[in-house]
């Protein structure tokens, strides 16, 4: 007969987990697209030679595992800048730099993938450089860019059970302090895995949806 000593508050407590995994992700995610649209279409325009500052600092993002940037930063926030910044606004910033990083890669090669004859027939058809982003590339590369940026998202989901080290409380955590209480590993490991079903299951159909209802167009 099945038995365990999980009750509802415990439940309760690994869903206010998946909140605080779903609200990282979420600022992160958010934030991190806009800065990598940014750097994306910048380094794309000025070209590699004048790009090279912005391209070392977002392989710096892109070398360093994620656990030592958020020990890094939190500690360089803390220690030298003698800062009192929690936890959670250190785990979303570094978080957002690190989509920031990736996503710019994302949205280059996706304008890259816009054909150059169909950029110069925009341009003769007498669009201006803003409106050939807008109304040609915009379009074409966000379908090109859609199936990684997908990726990147759930990517960035997952490696939010890193920000413990910053003595935020998310999803994982929550299932470790579970486990050292009551002793069901499994049972609560399963748990915890089907919270993130949960909250990535949706993101994946969108993109699929997505990626259908553009290739019939």
């Amino acid at each position: 007969m099945f038995d365990t000593s999980i009750s509802v508050n415990d439940l309760l407590f690994l869903a206010q987990g998946a909140w605080i995994t779903i609200l990282v992700t979420a600022i992160s995610v958010f934030l991190g697209t806009l800065l990598g649209i940014f750097f994306g279409v910048l380094r794309y325009q000025v070209g590699p030679w004048w790009a090279a500052p912005i391209t070392f600092v977002l392989d710096i993002f892109r070398s360093i595992p994620l656990l030592i940037q958020l020990v890094l930063v939190n500690a360089f926030v803390g220690i030298v800048l003698r800062l009192q910044i929690s936890g959670f606004t250190v785990a979303c910033g570094v978080l957002t730099f690190y989509t920031a990083a990736y996503c710019a890669e994302i949205v280059r090669g996706g304008i890259e993938a816009v054909p150059a004859t169909t950029r110069r027939a925009a341009r003769s058809l007498g669009l201006n450089w803003f409106q050939d982003m807008r109304y040609i590339v915009a379009p074409l590369a966000t379908r090109v860019a859609l199936p990684s940026w997908i990726g990147l998202a759930l990517g960035v989901m997952k490696d939010s059970a890193l920000v413990y080290v910053v003595q935020v409380t998310e999803l994982l955590k929550s299932t470790q302090i579970l486990i050292t209480r009551l002793q069901e590993p499994l049972l609560l490991l399963t748990i915890g895995g089907l919270f993130y079903f949960v909250i990535s299951f949706p993101i994946a159909r969108l993109g699929g949806y997505l990626e259908k209802r553009w290739s019939n167009d």
